[in-house]
């Protein structure tokens, strides 16, 4: 956790937004999905350098946040991870281990708690169901469209409620 420091946030997404998570997209496409080897796999994830180089860029203006729908019981290699990449420091907000909601209605919960007494800047998310619903609800948004899409994720976000 970071000092509230009245700056306005830049809300960064994690799965292939800075992180590529091509590597462990197998452990989705077998039945049953291996959301264990999915999630402990996570701390070998490179960093996507677009989604890097926007995080530093941003921090010069805004207070970094980090939203994802990883569950909470990946904090440790979560946080971990930031730091090996050298992100910026920022609050970090995930899933409840057992929350299986679709993650444009999490991230959009999050949000609207957030700007309560903080003005997002921006959210940087490649969900494009979350980025929708985020500017419906009259957030700037900024579509991550650096990864390549995948059809795992989208079903473990939307349909699974698992990341």
């Amino acid at each position: 956790m970071t000092e509230r420091s009245g700056r306005p946030l830049a809300v960064f997404d994690l799965d292939n937004t800075l992180a590529d998570t091509a590597h462990r997209q197998r452990f989705l496409r077998r039945r049953p999905r291996d959301w264990d080897a999915f999630f402990a796999a996570a701390p070998a994830d490179p960093p996507i350098e677009e989604g890097v180089r926007l995080a530093r860029e941003r921090a010069r203006a805004c207070e970094i946040v980090y939203l994802t729908g990883r569950p909470e019981r990946c904090r440790r290699d979560t946080l971990d991870w930031l730091a090996a990449h050298g992100l910026p420091p920022g609050e970090v907000h995930m899933r409840r281990d057992a929350d299986r909601r679709p993650a444009r209605r999490t991230k959009l919960e999050t949000l609207r708690r957030l700007a309560r007494d903080r003005e997002i800047r921006v959210l940087v998310d490649d969900d494009e169901l979350v980025c929708a619903d985020a500017e419906a609800a009259g957030f700037p948004v900024l579509r991550a469209r650096w990864a390549a899409p995948s059809a795992e994720l989208k079903d473990a976000q939307e349909g699974q409620g698992r990341t």
